[in-house]
């Protein structure tokens, strides 16, 4: 019948770029995608898509799609299974399993690829939660969870922070977003990102970039801080030292609206910038120039990337970068338009110029704990790194039965030996995945979904971004093939099978018949500003484009004096973290290099694997080092290199890179497979994962493992 045009937007990370698809439509009706590309009329994107996103195609058409459920037999084989046929199946085991261990026994996982659909996050914690269970976990804890913790921990301004568009400054910590398309709210939205920086530096904008590496955003830094990888906080204690000292701070601010300010300057005032420049590996120059220049700004966040937060000390990091953002005032202020709308963004409350109420956000009284080193929920999510030991322990609440959607946890999660070790221990291991991941191959179960173009969804995962209320419901373009269906409709068709509620914040999901994704949508983001089902009407009045809802843009209201809290700088162990980071550098116990993580531009995390025309342009995961290195080790630039930590050891293809600090090793993070080895490294790759451990140098408050700055020999191979 022929080629149709439509606008959509990609799903391929958090980025969601507006996209034209083109469809092939068969006489039988079915739709196949054909090609994508930028959307140039869209108001946000104008026309911006990147390398991984422009093979959607290929996603959705390559042969070795799953198109259908697989379900291990008595003898270990995989046999395709009606999807109907392998949701009963699981939820016959699920409920053998809950009667036997109690609710907690079963694990649910949201992965980066989770997060692509806009239903499957209050899908999977509402099942988790309905059926009792304390153990939901996300790929948050697993790369950010002190940007969680911090949010709330130290105070957080109802108007929210400067946001990138009127910012005069911006510095960017460990944060790559020309590749990663990713950045915290105050950060470079991730549209067109390498443009959007350059414009505003032209309108006198001044970057500063903190990386061990010479990054793509590095490059077009105005003051340029190749720090230490694990050493940020020196740097950070260092700028607050001379802001302090300088009294480059708002005073007026720090009035009258920050407690702990005078305690956070003792424990600074021991990082000079002669000492923080030795611990950091910058000249005291650097740091006092980057102070001045960013406290000279009238607006303008500073902003991390997971680099940091993995690269050890990542609470005390976090925590700096609160300090440094609220001793100089970067928030909205009365009158102003409020920071990120959030068109689909339920309950946010009242948008005013002053300090939101504390909310307890990790080891509050009543709050669920794990069963290991004193950890317990980060919100309503338990830390990834005590999954494992959940499973392997015996006892009251072990994990028995494990469901993962849009995740690979032999790649993804820390101390990769262990976690293998872990799934295969299971009793029911349930992967939900579009390929034969390195996870698939473990699971019991592999439940094929729909992908992102063959399915509706909303804008809900980057509105974050988005500093105008933009929001899009789009329709489902593609014929999903085989026996397919969204995640959201495998956990409710779970939870009837089990006869468990599922509730969202809008009130429960009937279950004596399946809701349409509409009814589910509006269900989850009860108390948006638009309901999904009225910006679906608007967007197809709008010929499928987008919808920018400016009249409904809150503003920043007077403060309430009947209500009155303060930023809290000293609560809790801080800022005696940074007496003891000064008191304490690391040792090297004869482990020369650290191993650092870095983003590629043809994969999201464990995403793109699969995909033909992206494993032609990168086909590893090479160990990028200094020239200088190579030489002195013996290495050959395209030769293998032998990568030990502590407790594993890698390998890796070597390639020379100037813009890597000497001592340094720079890998790419979730790669590889749990079996990965010497002989198959250049076309498989390595999982830097196997390096690590969840028990040994983690973050003391979020559990968070050190994946980043990971001590490391190498020799050649």
């Amino acid at each position: 019948m022929g080629i149709e045009t439509q606008k959509t937007f990609c799903r391929f990370c958090h980025a969601n770029c507006a996209m034209i698809v083109d469809v092939e439509v068969t006489g039988d009706g079915t739709r196949k995608v054909v090609e994508v590309r930028g959307d140039p009329d869209d108001p946000a994107y104008g026309g911006y898509t990147c390398l991984k996103g422009r093979e959607l195609p290929d996603s959705h058409n390559a042969e070795h799609r799953l198109k259908h459920s697989l379900v291990r037999n008595e003898a270990g084989e995989f046999v395709e299974t009606p999807m109907d046929d392998a949701l009963a199946h699981v939820a016959g085991e699920l409920r053998r399993i809950i009667d036997e261990y109690g609710p907690h026994s079963v694990a649910v996982f949201m992965g980066s690829g989770g997060f692509q659909n806009s239903a499957a996050m209050a899908a999977s914690l509402s099942f988790a939660q309905g059926i009792g269970s304390r153990n939901f976990y996300t790929s948050v804890t697993l790369d950010q969870p002190a940007k969680v913790y911090t949010t709330m921990r130290y105070g957080r301004w109802m108007g929210g922070p400067n946001t990138f568009s009127e910012s005069d400054v911006a510095m960017f910590i460990g944060n790559n977003p020309v590749v990663s398309h990713y950045a915290p709210v105050g950060g470079v939205p991730p549209f067109s990102p390498s443009r959007r920086i350059r414009d505003r530096q032209a309108q006198g904008m001044k970057l500063i970039v903190a990386d061990p590496r010479e990054s793509d955003v590095a490059r077009l830094a105005d003051l340029y801080l190749p720090v230490k990888p694990g050493e940020d906080p020196a740097l950070l204690a260092g700028m607050l030292n001379v802001i302090i000292a300088e009294e480059l701070y708002d005073r007026n601010f720090v009035a009258a609206h920050v407690d702990g300010f005078d305690e956070l300057a003792r424990a600074v005032a021991t990082m000079t910038p002669e000492v923080a420049a030795e611990r950091a590996g910058l000249e005291p120059d650097q740091i006092i120039a980057a102070a001045r220049m960013f406290a000279g700004g009238t607006k303008g966040c500073a902003v991390t990337g997971t680099g940091p937060e993995m690269a050890g000390n990542g609470t005390l990091t976090e925590y700096l970068v609160t300090c440094l953002n609220t001793v100089c005032a970067r928030f909205k202020q009365e009158g102003e338009k409020a920071a990120i709308p959030g068109v689909f963004t339920p309950q946010q409350g009242p948008r005013r110029a002053q300090v939101a109420p504390p909310v307890p956000m990790f080891g509050a009284e009543g709050m669920p704990k794990s069963r290991f080193r004193g950890l317990g929920h980060l919100g309503w999510e338990m830390p990834c790194n005590v999954l494992a030991d959940e499973i392997l322990t015996p006892g009251e609440g072990q994990v028995r039965a494990f469901i993962s959607v849009g995740g690979n946890p032999v790649v993804g999660f820390p101390d990769q030996q262990k976690m293998v070790r872990a799934l295969d221990d299971l009793d029911l291991f349930v992967q939900i995945d579009p390929w034969m991941s390195a996870s698939a191959k473990r699971a019991d179960v592999v439940l094929a979904p729909s992908q992102c173009l063959e399915r509706e969804d909303i804008t809900n995962l980057s509105e974050w971004w988005h500093e105008e209320p933009y929001a899009r419901y789009v329709e489902a373009v593609a014929t999903p093939p085989g026996d397919v269906i969204d995640e959201w409709e495998m956990f409710w068709t779970l939870a009837k099978h089990l006869g468990t509620p599922m509730n969202l914040a809008g009130g429960p999901l009937p279950m004596d018949r399946k809701p349409t994704k509409e009814e589910f949508l509006d269900l989850s983001v009860a108390g948006c500003l638009v309901p999904p089902s009225q910006v679906r009407r608007d967007c197809a009045a709008n010929a499928g484009a987008a919808v920018v809802y400016s009249d409904k843009h809150p503003l920043v209201d007077p403060a309430d004096e009947g209500e009155f809290h303060r930023f809290d700088l000293a609560c809790g162990d801080m800022p005696a973290a940074i007496l003891r980071y000064a008191d304490n550098p690391p040792l090297k116990a004869g482990y020369d290099f650290k191993l650092i993580s870095r983003r590629s531009k043809t994969r999201f995390n464990s995403i793109g694997h699969p995909l033909k025309k992206l494993q032609e342009k990168t086909t590893t995961n090479p160990a990028y080092i200094h020239p200088d290195d190579i030489a002195a080790l013996g290495l050959v630039e395209g030769g293998i290199v032998e990568i030990s930590s502590p407790h594993a050891t890698i390998h890796g293809v070597v390639k020379a890179s100037d813009k890597v600090r000497r001592g340094l090793v720079s890998m790419a993070h979730a790669y590889g497979d749990a079996d990965a080895s010497k002989e198959d490294v250049r076309t498989r790759g390595s999982s830097t994962n196997r390096l690590t451990s969840d028990t040994v140098d983690i973050d003391p408050i979020t559990g968070q493992a050190l994946q980043s700055a990971i001590p490391v020999k190498l020799v050649a191979a």
